[in-house]
């Protein structure tokens, strides 16, 4: 009898048991982030963490292949164009100077000398005409006296065509020693144009192995700072030309390139205005480019920098953005909740006093700091903003 009674007590504890209403989890006010729902202009912005980067980089490559002998700059000196960052030696480059110098040397004696030789050659050809010219007078003046005397019958009609046969004779020569001359006046400067050639080559050679060896001595090429050597840079290292040597920024125009998360950045667009924050000052800049692939599940925003920049600002400081992308008007919004998402449905929980009651709801367009309600709340509604997914079976809870 007593085990049937105590059966029917367990029965009745646990019926009662089962009528009663699951307790309201007590959450403490202090522990939990509240804020409002307003209506109003809402502006959507994109965030993202970044790094300062120049916008004008050289790369210092090797001129010509050699090996480092003495490193004069260090990384972090501000550098001119000419500014000498370090010397490399060549030998072989310094023989083939020496050559080319000597080339050049025998290709203006070759010139020279021709020229004095083809000078030469003229007067000489032209002395010939002169001695012709003068024998051939003196043949015609001895022809018309032979003439006289043969008509006279004093010369021998042999001898009166031997002195007319050599004023033809030397008439012809004349001839024939003028054009020569002519044509010696027209090669002369065919031939000098050949050895004026042959110095041009020299001259250009010995001028490219100069420029060459003087550029052993590697200049900056740009203004602005030495960043970095590359690492295979060192003393008494060979290097092969073009290889990099040195990173030479410009620190006066730099520019922010930001990570955005690839969900939000197909909202992003060139020309947007944009907040760069430096930790210190606050720089407005606009959106100038998206690189069009994503990289870890973010895409690269670059963003130009307007006005002065701070002086902290450097090549690789850490910085955040903010890249507006429109302004709603009259809208409902509330400062984003712990892992809302936009066009999504959700459950925020809305303050009523001591108590916070779950109120479906359902989003709009969302910002880094703030979201639209579409559904499910009204302008001046308090919710609860941080995570409360551990309480998504419950129907409220109790703020103390």
């Amino acid at each position: 009898m007593a085990g049937s009674l105590g059966i029917a007590l367990v029965g009745a504890v646990t019926g009662y048991l089962s009528r009663l209403k699951p307790a309201v989890p007590v959450i403490p006010r202090a522990a939990v982030w509240t804020a409002k729902v307003q209506r109003g202009p809402m502006v959507r912005v994109v965030r993202g963490a970044g790094v300062l980067a120049p916008e004008e980089v050289r790369w210092v490559a090797a001129p010509i292949e050699g090996r480092v002998e003495r490193i004069l700059i260090q990384p972090g000196t501000t550098v001119r164009a000419d500014t000498v960052l370090l010397v490399l030696s060549n030998p072989d480059l310094e023989k083939e100077v020496l050559d080319t110098q000597w080339q050049l040397r025998s290709a203006k004696a070759e010139l020279t000398t021709r020229e004095v030789w083809l000078k030469n050659e003229l007067l000489n050809m032209q002395a010939q005409l002169a001695k012709l010219k003068a024998e051939h007078e003196q043949a015609k003046l001895q022809a018309d006296v032979d003439e006289k005397l043969f008509q006279d019958g004093l010369l021998s009609e042999r001898n009166h065509k031997l002195s007319q046969a050599k004023v033809a004779n030397l008439e012809e020569l004349i001839d024939i020693e003028t054009d020569r001359d002519k044509m010696k006046k027209a090669s002369g400067p065919a031939e000098l144009a050949v050895q004026n050639a042959q110095l041009e080559q020299a001259k250009a050679m010995y001028e490219l192995r100069s420029r060459q060896l003087a550029s052993l001595q590697v200049r900056s090429g740009s203004e602005g700072v030495l960043q970095q050597w590359e690492q295979n840079v060192e003393v008494g290292r060979q290097v092969a030309t073009g290889m990099p040597l040195a990173k030479v920024c410009n620190l006066q125009r730099l520019k922010a390139v930001l990570k955005v998360p690839e969900v939000q950045a197909r909202d992003v667009q060139e020309g947007q205005t944009t907040e760069i924050d430096t930790g210190n000052a606050v720089i407005s800049g606009r959106v100038v480019r998206i690189d069009p692939a994503a990289q870890e599940g973010t895409v690269a925003v670059e963003v130009a920098l307007d006005g002065t920049l701070p002086r902290e600002a450097r090549p690789d400081l850490n910085v955040v953005g903010t890249v507006q992308i429109e302004q709603l008007q009259d809208v409902l919004h509330v400062s984003r909740p712990v892992g809302s998402q936009a066009q999504a449905n959700a459950r925020l929980f809305r303050i009523r006093g001591q108590r916070a009651e779950a109120a479906d709801v359902k989003y709009g367009n969302c910002s880094a700091t703030a979201i639209q309600i579409l559904e499910g709340l009204e302008a001046g509604d308090e919710v609860i903003l941080s995570d409360m997914s551990a309480w998504n079976d419950a129907l409220e809870v109790r703020l103390k």
